[in-house]
């Protein structure tokens, strides 16, 4: 069985496709299930689309919604789409969120940080400043968001969680305990982490999180997904092959996904 929840269209501004042609392109892999997990708009913003680059308008969002569940009962019986959201988190704005999110069936929504002091993670040149003591600092303040995050009850699984790395490699040798401390919470929560393996089209290259990251979150019990976070369809399912065989190397016993919101396992 083969899955891949965390996928893209053109709506969000940065990706190439209609939906429907990563469905097909899921098909001609030969995954059973297909994850549409576009960016959420900025819910909070009194703008349609505050940033056009970055995730598509509150006006798109209920068509969004509509076109995932059209080609879930058009693709029936070949494949099973799955609605989905990519989910910016704000602490301020939590209610904001789950309001929206309740109005539809969602099978489940991933939890994002992509915004840390209200600079985006994949800014470059955020670090160029910082002396040792700020970017441990920095680095902390996006690991207690993620805590928050998983504390919130709103998501099922949480998005590439050291994807601060992506064009600031040195972010992942910048010594704090808070990761662990993250994976602990997480645990305790009950969501679930991804692997990402977008992380190669970044300058980290590899995967979020990183090899360490996954043994440490195997050690604590956490439940892992998967997610290519394709925003051109050539790239669903991206080295599914290669992370079974990591996982299992590292020690985890099973995979998770969602459908109606209810945790499944694959065994590996």
């Amino acid at each position: 069985m083969t899955f891949d929840l965390h996928n893209h269209h053109y709506r969000c501004g940065h990706a190439e496709g209609q939906i429907e042609d990563y469905i097909q392109a899921a098909i001609q892999r030969g995954l059973q299930y297909i994850g549409i997990a576009d960016h959420s708009p900025f819910f909070y913003s009194e703008e349609d689309q505050l940033r056009p680059d970055i995730a598509m308008a509150k006006s798109e969002f209920p068509n969004y919604v509509q076109e995932v569940l059209e080609l879930k009962k058009k693709y029936q019986g070949k494949i099973d789409v799955l609605l989905g959201m990519e989910s910016d988190y704000f602490p301020a704005h939590e209610e904001v969120y789950r309001r929206q999110y309740k109005q539809y069936p969602f099978d489940y929504v991933i939890g994002s940080v992509h915004f840390v002091n209200d600079v985006n993670i994949f800014e470059k040149g955020r670090w160029d400043d910082l002396n040792e003591d700020e970017r441990v600092q920095e680095k902390e303040r996006y690991y207690q968001l993620i805590q928050q995050s998983a504390k919130s009850g709103i998501f099922q699984i949480l998005g590439h969680i050291d994807a601060m790395k992506g064009f600031y490699p040195d972010f992942s040798n910048i010594e704090t305990p808070i990761i662990d401390e993250t994976l602990q919470v997480i645990a305790q929560e009950g969501v679930a982490i991804e692997v990402n393996t977008s992380g190669k089209t970044k300058d980290c290259g590899g995967w979020y999180p990183s090899h360490d990251i996954l043994e440490r979150a195997c050690y604590y019990g956490v439940d892992i997904s998967f997610g290519s976070d394709a925003h051109v369809p050539e790239r669903i399912g991206d080295e599914w092959d290669e992370v079974q065989q990591t996982l299992r190397e590292i020690g985890f016993k099973e995979m998770v996904y969602y459908v109606e919101k209810k945790r499944r396992s694959l065994l590996l």
